[in-house]
């Protein structure tokens, strides 16, 4: 792991925490009378007239080029997992605008998920690879994770409130794990010139990727209480984008004797990500979210 993808990566994170409290008011402040299709497109109009929605989409891009430089100059299986740091972002953040204090529930919390993190990602030591992929890789990978979006999107329709959430949290996390693997490809081809880059299929597939991720995120804010999503989307892309990492570029991962550490760090991980999202920063007293 180099240090410039470590910072990338951390920058990216500091900007999508940031989007993601704008975002997150922007919604609210929209009633859409939660999944009703036939309301939806108005709902989204009402949405992109509102500034601050559009100053967290502002953010979320200027993030989005600190993540592709990051994905330059590492491998995908370090960036992904750095940038779930955005939850630890969100938490100071929202402590600062909010004025309101953690709890110590919410520290220790904190604190697990920066350890578990930490050390999930020096016991894992993510190295090599290749920077882009071949097609017929991406042919088998694409439809398939393509597939399992298109279920899990039409499931959540379904499903009450907080299962819906959780549901388009976790097909929210595949659309971005993808988008990262997609813009990694696409960066990959920049030595041979900017003409390859421009002509790369890669680079089209992950604006629209990228276009329809954001689309269902913001679908996934209104589902139901962000307790059910958050720890979806963001463990959701840490593990997927490893994943990828290893089949789609060839990156390694140190296993072996180190296997019984990791699951413990990332059982820490996992638990401290799952009560962040249960904070009083990101809920109220009822349970339900705070209108951010």
């Amino acid at each position: 792991m180099t240090i410039l993808t470590v910072v990338l990566a951390l920058l990216a994170a500091l900007g999508n925490a940031a989007a993601s409290v704008l975002q997150r008011r922007g919604t609210t402040l929209v009633d859409d009378g939660g999944l009703d299709v036939a309301r939806w497109w108005s709902w989204a109009a009402r949405l992109i007239r509102r500034r601050v929605w559009l100053w967290g989409a502002g953010l979320l891009a200027l993030s989005g080029l600190c993540q592709a430089a990051a994905l330059a100059a590492g491998p995908l299986a370090v960036v992904q997992p750095v940038m779930t740091t955005e939850l630890l972002f969100t938490m100071v953040i929202g402590s600062v605008v909010f004025r309101r204090r953690p709890d110590v529930r919410t520290r220790w919390a904190f604190v697990a998920m920066a350890v578990g993190l930490a050390a999930f990602m020096a016991l894992l030591s993510p190295s090599g690879g290749g920077s882009t992929v071949p097609g017929s890789r991406w042919l088998w990978w694409g439809v398939g994770l393509a597939a399992l979006t298109l279920l899990l999107t039409a499931s959540a329709w379904r499903l009450p409130p907080a299962p819906a959430a959780a549901v388009l949290g976790t097909a929210t996390a595949i659309g971005f794990a993808c988008t990262a693997a997609l813009v990694k490809d696409a960066v990959g081809r920049l030595p041979d010139g900017v003409g390859a880059l421009a002509t790369a299929w890669q680079s089209y597939a992950a604006v629209l990727v990228g276009l329809g991720s954001f689309l269902l995120l913001q679908l996934t804010l209104r589902a139901g209480p962000l307790v059910a999503s958050q720890p979806a989307m963001t463990l959701g892309d840490a593990f997927l984008s490893v994943l990828l990492g290893s089949v789609l570029f060839g990156e390694e991962l140190s296993l072996g004797l180190r296997l019984l550490p990791q699951v413990l760090a990332l059982a820490l991980l996992i638990a401290g990500t799952v009560q962040l999202a249960r904070s009083p920063l990101l809920t109220s007293s009822d349970g339900q979210e705070r209108p951010w």
